[in-house]
């Protein structure tokens, strides 16, 4: 197979066609209908909301990053995790991650559950998986590394796990992308994305993104996603496939600032601890050299006091203090008001969330000035 920075470029398939005009950039469909030849033909398209060429290109670069057998190209991150709910019925079951991005949190807790699907939630790193299943358990859900507190958890032994009971295993791999992490290589049946994330990688769309190598689970969602119909537009999947030319250069460079930024953050006074699994004394640290191809750019630490906290969001200037994460830009993010504000307290606080945690997503600025800048700011506190 080739490599993975080629594989965001080119699709091998497409390869000495001349299709398209010969265009490098594939080109934009902004078509919602298409003609058909006659009673009973297609050219293969009929409507947007069942496919379109620039989407479909993109999901099959998505599933060739993932190493899928189907991608399937969503509105946003959330869009793709509640049409992957629609796989399951009310009375079932789901084993899911307890430090997951407050969003997922949220739409469980307020639609998931209201249609009828339990839900457990463990500390997937660390907890017994095994002794929570139940019969009616259908799945297990988890992020890894977590969002925000970094947790990593082993995806090949909870893939043994899952496949022992029949369960199928859901992985939300944004924090990584498929540049750094493959789950469904590791045994996962499904991978889930926030493309609006290091996908994208601009800050300037959002998108959502299921791949799975399983034929009953992609024949299920292909049914799904026509029939629910959030797929991606045109424009944003060309958008998509923009970002995703440059998703190796990006993740690199944002994982070497990241690495730098860490272990200043832990020489600072006022920092009392950094959670970054790319950290040797990073509980995770051995697990994501062994599935893993790096260790991100995200970074959470604590300061001493909520006071602290609050005046460096009010300070930061170069780093912005906004939500989302994945950007060129670095971004600087206050879980307790913006990502998890809609978790209860005491999920938060079990989670290790408090209102001294702050979430850096690095970006690919020079790090001297980063470092500048929260030196200054740590300076004056």
């Amino acid at each position: 197979m080739r490599g993975i920075n080629t594989r965001c470029l080119h699709l091998k398939e497409n390869e000495a066609k001349a299709e398209h005009f010969g265009a490098i950039s594939y080109p934009i469909y902004q078509s919602a209908t298409y003609e058909h030849p006659s009673v009973g033909q297609s050219t293969g398209y009929d409507y947007s909301r069942l496919q379109n060429p620039t989407r479909e290109h993109l999901e099959k670069v998505m599933a060739s990053l993932e190493g899928g057998t189907d991608a399937f190209a969503l509105t946003s991150g959330m869009a793709a995790i509640s049409l992957l709910m629609e796989l399951f019925k009310p009375g079932d079951h789901i084993i899911a991650e307890a430090d997951l991005y407050g969003g997922s949190i949220r739409l469980f807790d307020n639609v998931s559950k209201k249609n009828g699907i339990s839900f457990t939630s463990l500390n997937c790193s660390k907890d017994d998986i095994e002794a929570a299943i139940k019969e009616n358990t259908a799945a297990i859900y988890v992020e890894t590394p977590t969002n925000p507190m970094i947790n990593v958890s082993d995806i090949a032994k909870i893939s043994d796990i899952a496949k022992k009971h029949s369960l199928i295993l859901i992985v939300d791999n944004t924090f990584l992308s498929p540049y750094f992490q493959n789950p469904l290589s590791l045994g996962a049946d499904v991978v889930i994305h926030s493309g609006t994330k290091f996908l994208g990688g601009h800050n300037d769309t959002l998108a959502g993104f299921i791949v799975t190598n399983n034929q009953t689970i992609q024949e299920k969602l292909r049914f799904l996603i026509k029939t629910t119909g959030a797929c991606l537009s045109p424009f944003d999947s060309w958008l998509m496939l923009r970002g995703i030319k440059t998703l190796g250069v990006r993740m690199e460079r944002a994982q070497q600032n990241a690495l730098k930024l860490a272990e200043w953050l832990k020489t600072q006074t006022i920092v009392e601890k950094v959670f970054y699994p790319g950290l040797k004394e990073h509980p995770g640290y051995e697990i994501m050299k062994k599935q893993a191809r790096g260790f991100g750019s995200m970074i959470t630490f604590n300061v001493q006091t909520k006071e602290q906290a609050l005046k460096i969001l009010e300070k930061v200037k170069l780093i912005k203090f906004a939500e989302s994460l994945g950007g060129v830009e670095t971004l600087i993010t206050y879980p307790t008001t913006q990502t998890h504000a809609d978790v209860p307290e005491e999920t938060r606080l079990r989670n290790g969330i408090t209102s001294c945690t702050l979430r850096l997503s690095v970006g690919i600025e020079d790090i001297e000035d980063l470092i500048s800048e929260l030196s200054q700011i740590f300076g004056e506190l």
